[in-house]
């Protein structure tokens, strides 16, 4: 084995490629079909440029509460890169996915590999010697040409499309529809998450001959005073509790993770009581994830104008006493400008953190640019615990705490706060 650490094997994998991201399925293609793991028995894909995560976690949930088996694979990590790869609700340990590195190792050659590409791979791997009974695939850019389209999936979801990764995957949503649709398959059922569908998306599909469902059209959610109900293709669910998840988006993700399952049967069957169940016990950090207390504290890591739009509009729902404090943290490649302009009805004070790695920028930067796109006073914090000791310190009775802005934020949020175990 190269390395006896999963830490020695990570700082290792974040230089061995000359570039961090390198969209393609050639090199890693060849990979995994020297590897050759087994398939589960069913795959579920799901794309998208917000809620995948979501999407992908209430799958989890609801499955394991009917009794699969079940493998989940997401990216990137909040606080431990064990967190990307669970089986049967568990992170994978270190000693399964430094074993799984090593075959990989073994079997690629002069084959060269991303950070994302090696994890793909292990989570392939290790779903594969667990013989897991259904694998929820989140994919980790775009869709075409990213590593988690390597299996063929029995149903693949877009939950939504949205401006982000533009020099990757295009310009504009109707480009960006047609990279994230890339996971479609022929005769396997698509779904679509969301109410406004670029074009794009059902043009892929009608290409590739996927059977599409659109969130509206062939499937919807029906509030109710006391939950929901879900009204699919020739199906409804009625009278099922609210998701675990907060947000003003979290019933349109849980309809499309119903209307993945009701698109997989009859391979999958799942009845209403794991439903309730799962839609009762789901987690996923950092998606509001509110943390009572005085001042009360919100961690979202919206990154994009869309997602932070989504933030807005459940903090408006979610009104505090006091004033809103974000402690908010942005890499350099993202549209800081509209993020910032999209929360500035709900924000009253802003303090801006510098961030790790080489798309960062310095703390003193982020302030000038959060300034000029919300038009007030912004303090620096040289890192996310600085900034929200900065916070905590400002914060008055009735105000909240809001923490933003990346994956490199919330995370190192959770360790101040204590939650990361």
């Amino acid at each position: 084995m190269r390395f006896d650490t999963l830490e020695r094997w990570l700082a290792w994998q974040q230089v061995a490629h000359p570039v961090a991201i390198d969209p393609g399925l050639g090199r890693v293609g060849e990979v995994w079909r020297r590897l050759a793991p087994a398939r589960p028995r069913t795959v579920l894909t799901i794309g998208g440029t917000n809620g995948k995560g979501s999407v992908a976690a209430t799958l989890d949930a609801v499955l394991s509460a009917a009794g699969y088996d079940t493998g989940l694979f997401t990216s990137p990590h909040l606080v431990r890169y064990n967190e990307r790869i669970r089986v049967r609700g568990r992170e994978a340990d270190d000693a399964a996915i430094t074993a799984a590195f090593a075959r990989i190792d073994a079997a690629r050659g002069e084959v060269s590999l991303t950070y994302f590409e090696w994890n793909t791979l292990a989570a392939l791997l290790i779903f594969a010697d667990e013989r897991v009974d259904a694998a929820v695939l989140e994919v980790g850019m775009g869709g075409r040409l990213d590593a988690v389209n390597l299996p063929d999936p029995d149903v693949a979801a877009v939950v939504s499309v949205g401006l982000d990764h533009c020099e990757f995957l295009g310009a504009t949503l109707e480009q960006i529809g047609a990279e994230k649709a890339g996971i479609f398959r022929p005769g396997r059922p698509a779904v679509f998450g969301s109410r406004a569908m670029p074009a794009s998306v059902a043009r892929i599909a009608a290409q590739r001959g996927a059977p599409l469902r659109r969130l509206g059209a062939d499937f919807d959610y029906v509030e109710r005073a006391d939950g929901w109900d879900y009204v699919g293709t020739g199906s409804r669910r009625r009278e099922l509790p609210l998701p675990a998840l907060a947000g003003a988006r979290q019933l349109a993700n849980a309809a499309t993770a119903l209307a993945v399952l009701e698109a997989v049967e009859p391979a999958v069957l799942v009845p209403d009581e794991a439903v309730r169940a799962g839609l009762a016990r789901v987690r996923l950090p950092g998606r509001f994830q509110v943390v009572p207390g005085a001042p009360e504290w919100i961690l979202d890591v919206a990154h994009n104008a869309d997602a932070a739009r989504a933030l807005a509009l459940s903090l408006a729902a979610r009104p505090c006493a006091g004033t809103t404090i974000a402690v908010c943290g942005i890499l350099a490649d993202k549209d800081i400008t509209a993020i910032v302009q999209a929360l500035g009805g709900v924000v009253g004070r802003w303090i801006a953190v510098g961030l790790p790695g080489p798309r960062a920028l310095a703390a003193e930067e982020l302030s000038r640019r959060v300034a000029a796109a919300s038009g007030a006073p912004v303090a620096p914090a040289a890192d996310v615990a600085a900034g929200c000791r900065q916070a905590a310190a400002a914060a008055m009775p009735g105000d909240r705490i809001l923490v933003f802005g990346s994956f490199l934020t919330v995370g190192p949020a959770l360790s101040h706060l204590g939650l990361a175990a």
